[in-house]
């Protein structure tokens, strides 16, 4: 017993040592902290260089301006180009960007040289697992090339012929099975609905019947997984076992599973001349001879369904809540569908929808207020000086060029926070200013021009230059046919029935949304 005291002492010096430890690790780390956040201060106010754009004050170390940033990116471009202009600097992650903003910025970065800048460097962490290995950026540029061109063969005008009745015929089931859509009326969480949508139209469409009918309700939440593996938190961690990454891997195997299978299935009953996208790939071969393998094909396939997934689902979205905010739109869509169509609403096809300019410019008009991709990125392998400027942006930069800016920007489009389709119509008072430089005679030439075909245009939601987004032609044919389908059988409006204004932007992914829920109240149409 006499041994107590003793040990109760020794447990007490030794409680005060680990105390001591303790505190003394914690003063060391916080004058760790503390001097890193000296010296970062002492860097940016001392050490300025004059032919580096203007660098955004930043407190942390590494952190730089990654959480203002992250929190609302057009903001954020919006507030700095205020005070810096259209070019400057911020730390992303650790890494020095540099935002060059405006009709220049664009054709600066997205026109760039491949030996000048890259995507791959930027974007391989994040698209590689979420894709697959050795496809998109995770394989030579000339390799990527031979897959786009493998691709196409699912976007061509004869392709679309079949596509549109395809779409409708999937838009129409759908609101005849859900049972968020039975009765009369109802109020629905519409971002949630168009994601569905989206896929199985994409599904079914650019990749065959057989497998459309492999995907339910169930794979839609697969490629939120897949989709959430594009957080900017992963151009750092993308290696982190975090549960979004968890969720990534699971969803990119259960998806390369559903192909590779189909795709054994096919070779087993001898099925491989049939025209689909999947089949075409199946027997495809690379330049130098080789067979695209079942993975790459596989992998393909998961490129291309998103593809057909991120614009369309976060586009579609928006334009049902615009139309909701705005119902006297809709009954102008049905209007036009009677009158350019036949009374009787006909079924769609794909020579249909050049009858329908208004649907066009609902998509153009919704795509100029939500570009679905807020930030396009490319790595700095060289010095490069911007013309017309003393800036030489030195290789361990980040390029990134933001076309969403543009598209607000009121130099080009007047009241450029009003959504507007009839501005993209011919003799409205605020179409685009660019445009409306040309004489009226050469309007198509115009509108195509809106439309982004260079790289200089202020209008570019689907990017421009040699990585501009192949699958968009396929987007607008998705979108105005899902659009022509569903004024022929709702009407939208807002829950608390104001109109004119929408909900906000979710920007946790680099490919932004609406902010869910997003309600709307909906009605069936009779007859």
């Amino acid at each position: 017993m006499e041994l107590l005291p003793d040990l109760k002492g020794d447990l007490f010096r030794q409680y005060l040592q680990e105390q001591g430890l303790i505190s003394r690790l914690s003063l060391t780390v916080a004058s760790i902290i503390v001097v890193g956040i000296l010296v970062n201060i002492l860097k940016q106010l001392l050490f300025k260089s004059p032919n580096e754009p203007p660098l955004i004050f930043h407190w942390l170390p590494f952190i730089g301006s990654t959480v203002t940033y992250g929190m609302d990116p057009p903001r954020f471009f919006k507030e700095n180009r205020a005070k810096y202009g259209d070019i400057f600097t911020f730390v992303l992650l650790g890494r020095k960007t540099t935002v060059y903003l405006g009709s220049q910025g664009n054709n600066f970065i997205l026109n760039g040289k491949h030996r000048e800048i890259s995507p791959e460097e930027i974007y391989a962490v994040l698209t590689t697992p979420v894709f697959g290995k050795d496809v998109i950026y995770d394989c030579p540029n000339a390799k990527l090339v031979e897959q786009k061109k493998f691709i196409k063969f699912a976007l061509t005008s004869e392709a679309f012929r079949s596509y549109v009745p395809i779409i409708s015929n999937e838009v129409q089931a759908y609101f005849q099975k859900r049972a968020d859509f039975r009765g009369k009326s109802g109020i629905v969480n519409i971002p949630s609905k168009m994601a569905e949508i989206t896929i199985f139209t994409a599904s079914h469409a650019l990749q065959g019947s057989d497998i459309r009918a492999k995907f339910d309700e169930s794979l839609a939440p697969l490629y939120h997984d897949l989709d959430m593996g594009f957080s900017a938190m992963n151009f750092s961690l993308h290696w982190a076992p975090l549960p979004w990454n968890r969720k990534r891997d699971i969803a990119q195997q259960r998806m390369s599973k559903l192909y590779t299978d189909t795709i054994q299935e096919r070779r087993s009953r001898g099925d491989t001349q049939g025209l689909d996208i999947l089949t075409h790939l199946m027997g495809c071969t690379y330049k130098d001879g080789t067979a695209v393998p079942d993975h790459e094909v596989a992998h393909m396939m998961i490129a291309l369904l998103m593809a057909g997934q991120h614009t369309s689902s976060s586009a579609s979205s928006w334009i049902m809540l615009w139309l909701a905010a705005t119902p006297s739109i809709m009954e102008d869509l049905l209007q036009e569908q009677k009158t350019n169509l036949g009374p009787n609403l006909p079924p769609l096809t794909y020579e249909s929808l050049a009858n329908l300019p208004l649907h066009e410019a609902v998509v153009k008009e919704t795509l100029r207020l939500h570009a679905s991709i807020h930030s396009m990125m490319r790595a700095v392998k060289q010095p490069l000086h911007v013309p017309g400027t003393k800036y030489v942006i030195p290789p361990h930069h980040v390029l990134l060029a933001a076309p969403g800016i543009s598209g607000s920007d009121p130099a080009y489009f007047p009241d450029p926070e009003v959504w507007d389709p009839r501005r993209w119509l011919r003799g409205s008072a605020r179409a685009p200013t660019f445009a409306l430089l040309l004489d009226d005679a050469d309007w198509e030439d115009k509108a195509d021009y809106a439309v982004g075909k260079g790289a200089s245009s202020p209008y570019l939601p689907f990017g421009a230059g040699r990585h501009r987004c192949i699958g968009e032609k396929f987007a607008y044919v998705q979108l105005q046919t899902i659009v022509a389908n569903v004024v022929r059988l709702f009407r939208f409006a807002a829950v608390d029935g104001t109109e004119g204004k929408v909900g906000g932007t979710d920007y946790a992914s680099l490919f932004s949304r609406p902010l869910e829920p997003a309600n709307i109240r909906w009605e069936r149409r009779r007859g």
